[in-house]
């Protein structure tokens, strides 16, 4: 005969069993993560569109590997009790140092995810050390621009310009380059330090005073110089610099 006390531990441990298969359960929900590579990485983000609590973004994955078939994937919170969902990204550019970039913009009510990477049959992750992303993290970019939050259509006489870095060295020039008139002149302008994030990332910002309002021909780009190495890090949109339509629309 079981007593009451058989009874309770027994109703005891099935309760722990059955709360430890659910946070099982949710642990790969969330990203179901296999190998953990430096073959792949969230290199940038960017908010598009904000409105009613739904987020649109761009997320721009690097891939260093040669592999002959790669599929890039962001794995991400579509609304909470949801299942995760998958978005594939397509090929976007190749940089520099022959790393390619992948470019997947996604819209949700939550803001977070990782990345999947498929190379050759094999699968690797990047879920930012089991923290998965949000938008304040910068990726493996050394520098990049944020967009401006503002529901105005035209250019006014000041522009501001936010940019978040990796604090490499501690002395750095920052700046912003930009032009009026298609580049036939150009100006750069120091920015100054804001803050500093939690992961250690610096924030930067300057306003610009423009003489021409209409916007049509006003393009820039950011870079740091790095003193200690004598190295400068760009962002300028991947070639294609920023415009006055770098905004995030509502």
């Amino acid at each position: 005969m079981m007593t009451k006390t058989h009874k309770l531990k027994k109703s005891v441990s099935l309760a722990l069993a059955f709360t430890m298969l659910l946070s099982l359960f949710c642990i790969m929900s969330k990203t179901n993560v296999g190998a953990v590579t430096d073959k792949v990485s969230m290199y940038s983000s960017d908010v598009t569109f904000v409105k009613y609590g739904m987020v649109t973004r761009n997320i721009y994955i690097k891939t260093t590997d040669n592999a002959s078939s790669q599929q890039v994937y962001v794995h991400y919170n579509y609304m909470s009790g949801e299942e995760w969902r998958d978005k594939q990204a397509e090929y976007f550019t190749t940089l520099s140092d022959g790393s390619k970039i992948f470019k997947a913009s996604i819209t949700s009510f939550k803001d977070e995810y990782a990345i999947k990477y498929i190379s050759d049959g094999n699968e690797y992750w990047d879920n930012n050390n089991g923290n998965n992303y949000h938008s304040e993290d910068i990726g493996s970019a050394p520098i990049t621009v944020r967009r401006i939050y503002t529901s105005s259509t035209g250019l006014g006489s000041e522009y501001t310009v936010n940019v978040v870095l990796k604090n490499y060295p501690y002395e750095k020039d920052v700046k912003v380059r930009y032009t009026e008139d298609n580049w036939a002149t150009q100006h750069d302008v120091a920015m100054h330090y804001v803050s500093t994030n939690d992961d250690g990332t610096e924030v930067w910002a300057t306003t610009l005073n423009l003489s021409n309002t209409s916007g049509r021909i006003f393009e820039y780009c950011a870079y740091y110089y790095n003193k200690s190495n004598n190295q400068t890090y760009w962002a300028n949109n991947f070639g294609q610099n920023y415009d006055s339509s770098y905004r995030i629309y509502q």
